[in-house]
């Protein structure tokens, strides 16, 4: 079974699940939902927690000796296994399989006595991991619980959501302010909610007060770069760019997901120019429909003449940026992602300041 994470208290509520599978990067839907599983699981009885952490030389033949043996303290135990890479080599895919069809052939044969819990949680799962025959035994008797980071458009009902928990309550105009400090940076929102909470109680909270205790603590990926920039947003990029060079993010990091993504649109276009039709490419590109129309709107908007001197640009940036430490970098970005879209304008400019 699979389920995502504003599923989960229903899902709980159901009934008994044996085995959990939390894997994802958002840390604060990470938290979330161990915290909720556990707090559901202790409820029910099981009052011993045992953890373990596959680093490396982890002996993987403990999870099956913990499940068969005996509790000394407690009749009901979760078994709580972080995974320290999803990439568990073949020592870790035997133990695992051999555990899942043990505790498969022990639920068939009503020899599970519903007084074990698993939960495996760790970072994103990759394809060939996910299609790994003890991942999918596990899904079998278990829940999956993939963890996605929250979409801009959904976040206000997801404040809404933490408001109606906390019994905060907030003036409207607060709330989209909240959006634009803490964008991709849930935990840390929050984190800010709870605090407002504390010091609030229920009584309203006006745009005035919150400004002067909240903290602009916004994060930023690279890959939410090239999403803005697909939509045309340069303003929103470069106020991502600063926000990265504040962080120390590696320029590298941004110039390689900008040149593949320059580089897929060149194709793209010139592919439309040929007669090629965009559900095509949608095909040929692998474009998943939620990213289709960032695509529908890149494809319509940039000229084929910005995206060859983008990828000119970008060539002399990344030159730029491992021999020499006079210029930058971020500036230098920012000029390229105005050029997809402003070719004319930057054209005339050189790429020597910063």
């Amino acid at each position: 079974m699979k389920i995502y994470h504003n599923q989960l208290t229903k899902t709980l509520a159901q009934g008994f699940i044996p085995v959990w599978l939390v894997f994802g990067d958002e840390p604060w839907q990470k938290d979330n939902s161990l915290s909720t599983i556990k707090a559901a699981a202790q409820q029910q009885g099981f009052s011993e927690l045992i953890r373990f952490s596959t680093e490396s030389g982890f002996d993987w033949q403990q999870l099956i000796d913990e499940y068969q043996s005996m509790s000394l303290f407690a009749s009901q135990r979760i078994i709580e296994v972080e995974f320290s890479t999803t990439k568990v080599g073949d020592a870790g895919n035997k133990a695992l399989v051999a555990l899942a069809e043990r505790l498969s052939e022990d639920i068939q044969h009503k020899h599970y006595a519903n007084d074990v819990i698993f939960i495996f949680h760790g970072d994103k799962l990759d394809g060939p991991s996910a299609n790994k025959k003890w991942f999918k035994l596990f899904s079998q008797i278990g829940c999956y619980l993939p963890l996605y980071d929250v979409e801009l458009k959904s976040m206000s009902h997801w404040i809404n959501q933490q408001c109606q928990t906390l019994n905060l309550n907030l003036a409207p105009e607060l709330t989209q302010l909240l959006i634009e400090l803490f964008e991709g940076n849930l935990l840390a929102l929050a984190q800010e909610l709870q605090k407002l909470s504390l010091l609030f109680n229920q009584s309203l909270i006006t745009l005035e007060q919150a400004e002067q205790l909240v903290i602009k603590q916004a994060k930023f990926n690279p890959f939410q770069v090239v999403d803005s920039l697909l939509l045309g947003d340069c303003g929103k990029c470069i106020a991502m760019l600063d926000q990265l060079q504040q962080e120390g993010i590696a320029p590298a990091k941004i110039i390689w997901a900008l040149h593949k993504e320059i580089s897929q649109l060149y194709n793209m276009l010139n592919q439309l120019e040929q007669g090629e039709s965009i559900n095509q490419l949608y095909k040929q590109y692998r474009i998943w429909d939620k990213r289709k129309p960032l695509y529908q709107h890149a494809l319509t908007h940039i000229k084929l003449a910005d995206v060859k001197q983008a990828m000119i640009r970008i060539a002399d940036i990344d030159l730029l940026s491992k021999t020499s430490s006079e210029f930058n970098v971020f500036i230098l970005l920012a000029d390229l992602c105005i050029t997809l879209y402003h070719g004319d304008k930057t054209q005339a400019l050189s790429l020597k300041y910063g």
